[in-house]
């Protein structure tokens, strides 16, 4: 579901974005969202988080370990850590 939002921008800024966005084939309203998404992608920790958990999984079945190795592997980097 979307809903609307006002923003408010300089009118030149505004022309040269729905200039922009029509040599792209796209709307002002697409070309806003998308960046939104964008901004809020870079600076939400959670999809970080998802994605370093997703490599370090791949890291460890790939080295042939299952889900009952990892509290060892998590022991020993951090007592190599110390």
């Amino acid at each position: 579901m979307t809903i609307p939002m006002i923003i408010r921008v300089e009118d030149k800024i505004k022309n040269r974005l729905s200039c922009l966005a029509r040599a792209e084939g796209k709307t002002t309203s697409q070309v806003i969202r998308e960046l939104i998404d964008h901004y809020v992608e870079d600076r939400d920790i959670t999809g970080y988080i998802d994605d370093l958990w997703s490599r370090i999984r791949k890291k460890i079945t790939s080295r042939g370990f299952g889900q009952k190795d990892i509290p060892g592997i998590v022991r020993q980097v951090r007592s190599s850590k110390n």
